[in-house]
């Protein structure tokens, strides 16, 4: 392996030292005006100082807030709230008794170097071409997997298209460390870097990603969605609007490069998720492109009736729950239950089409208001609704902002009631890509604020990204190439693969999981409490491997706090 492995028990030594003695910090930084907290082991100290970190001159002190037990650590913390600090610079908090906390920044483009490079990732886990050095740097390679001639799988076969097959399905990402490319995972991946786009534009087209498009008068964001989008488009049975549900091995590659592997691909079986998950995404996006038709002509209409089409297919094959063929076991992304599915679906083809058959099909009133996640999508309908009220009859205008208010209500008051100030509370929440669960919870928070400008859903917000950036009870950034301690061995095959001592950047991992699935191989966790229950290792696909649909919301969240946070008062 291109890296020394620490040993197990030196990992699990290094990752209970920092749960027990450190004061935990958002390593990447702060917004001028944004809420500053910082979790500190419980102690005899009542104090904190904040100072400069180059000249060790105090600039802020305050007293620390009681002493309460955080449940999925099993931590009794303090709370420092430093949110009077709003002049630029780079500090560090101080606690009698305590190292020092890592450095970071309150600068007003803090969260402008994360963001960009968890949309870079996207480029770096492109399919079907190289990357180039002028765009990729030191983790440039060659291209892999070329998707044209991919084989029709028997359980995907038909008149037109009988087993074997052959056609062509190039471009798309890497779904997670594996090279598979799956339209599930695909679905709320592409419609949440959408949903940042349409929500906040003009830090979109501000932005230069170094891409192979960028310059081309479309915004970076946009440029690679598309490369997402036109795979998923060569999915779509022509002759019935049915969905393929994955483009994939028969079994997962090795742990090579992606030009290195030689295994056969092949489209495998139609499923009802797939095709609603495509219906959704592709008339959400045909409202995206439609101002860009001088740019990309025809682009917009041909994604709104390939969106009908899949949603005809579905309606006619209302229950049709993908599970694996015995002879294909890579990632299945199976759900049995498709009413979340339909409900998106049916909102994003009324908001496209203004067709009340869609506003029946989703009987809105009906509908809850939830975290989203690859299995469970009907909070995504929420969000486009709230961003569509305008379209909406006046009764379902007012039903959306009163259903979504109310929900991140809920969540802000888990995060006033938490000793951490963080949504995750319960032992659900610290499930395989906590990291994406934490960040969806954010996502809904801002929606609820965006309706109602209630700022305690804008601190909850930014608590979690402060979660994924450091402030946490292992004192680690969980996003690769940033903070003090992040992860260096992700469950990625280029990463692992490529000589290259640095992990690929801009990757969040999936984080801590208490149900610890990975292989026997593997080095024992540190823990078994939930907040504890990670490694550093590259064979942890449980708890360190990336995935697109776990990067997503890391872009959305990171562009919403800096467009919407408020600007501070005059620094101090």
């Amino acid at each position: 392996m291109k890296r020394q492995i620490l040993c197990a028990g030196l990992l699990a030594a290094s990752l209970a030292q920092a749960q027990t003695d450190g004061i935990a910090v958002n390593q990447v930084g702060y917004l001028p005006g944004a809420a500053k907290l910082a979790a500190v082991p419980a102690g005899d100290a009542a104090a904190f100082t904040v100072v400069d970190a180059d000249t060790g001159r105090s600039v802020l002190s305050g007293s620390l807030g009681a002493a309460a037990r955080w449940a999925p650590a099993g931590q009794d913390v303090r709370l420092a709230d430093f949110s009077a600090l709003n002049a630029p610079g780079r500090y560090r908090l101080q606690v009698k008794g305590l190292p020092d906390s890592p450095p970071f920044v309150v600068a007003a483009d803090a969260y402008a170097a994360v963001n960009a490079a968890s949309i870079k990732a996207f480029y770096f886990n492109r399919a079907s071409t190289p990357l180039l050095p002028q765009h990729a740097g030191r983790w440039a390679r060659p291209a892999g997997h070329a998707d044209d001639k991919v084989l029709v799988h028997s359980s995907a076969a038909s008149a037109a298209r009988p087993e074997g097959s052959v056609i062509s399905s190039p471009k798309g990402w890497y779904d997670a460390g594996d090279y598979n490319k799956y339209i599930v995972n695909s679905g709320i991946t592409v419609y949440t870097l959408l949903a940042a786009y349409e929500q906040f534009p003009a830090l979109f087209k501000a932005q230069n990603l170094n891409i192979p498009e960028s310059g081309n008068a479309l915004p970076d964001l946009l440029d690679e969605v598309l490369w997402n989008l036109e795979w998923m488009l060569t999915m779509q049975d022509p002759a019935d609007g049915g969905v393929y549900h994955k483009l994939t091995n028969k079994s997962f590659d090795g742990n090579q490069m992606p030009h290195q592997t030689k295994g056969e691909r092949y489209v495998v079986a139609k499923g009802t998720a797939a095709a609603l998950d495509f219906a959704a995404v592709m008339a959400h996006a045909s409202r995206i492109y439609k101002p860009f038709e001088s740019q990309r002509p025809g682009l917009s209409a041909r994604l709104r009736e390939a969106s009908v089409a899949a949603w005809k297919w579905a309606r006619a094959n209302p229950q049709l729950a993908y599970k694996n063929p015995p002879d294909v076991r890579t990632g299945e992304y199976g759900d049995a239950k498709l009413d979340d599915e339909f409900a998106w679906a049916a909102a994003e083809l009324y908001l496209t089409t203004g067709e009340a058959g869609y506003r029946d099909a989703l009987a809105l009133d009906r509908q809850t208001v939830r975290v989203p996640g690859w299995g469970d999508v009907g909070g995504l309908a929420w969000v486009s609704l709230a961003q569509n009220r305008d379209k909406l009859a006046k009764a379902d205008a007012d039903l959306v902002t009163q259903r979504v208010r109310a929900f991140g209500d809920e969540l802000a008051a888990t995060w006033k009631a938490s000793a951490y100030r963080l949504t995750m509370a319960a032992p659900t929440d610290f499930v395989w890509g906590s990291n994406a669960h934490a960040l969806n919870q954010a996502l809904m928070l801002i929606q609820s604020y965006r309706l109602g400008n209630d700022r305690v859903q804008l601190d909850a917000a930014q608590s979690v990204l402060d979660y994924v950036l450091g402030r946490n009870p292992l004192g680690m950034s969980y996003v690769t190439g940033f903070g003090t301690k992040a992860p260096m061995h992700p469950h990625h095959r280029p990463s692992e693969a490529d000589g290259i001592d640095a992990p690929v950047p801009g990757f969040i991992v999936g984080g801590p999981n208490p149900g610890q699935q990975d292989q026997k191989n593997c080095p024992p966790y540190p823990s078994k409490l939930p907040a504890l229950s990670y490694i550093d290792h590259g064979c942890s696909y449980a708890a360190n491997e990336v995935a697109i649909n776990w990067n997503a919301p890391l872009v959305y969240v990171s562009a919403a706090l800096q467009a919407l946070t408020p600007k501070a008062p005059a620094a101090r």
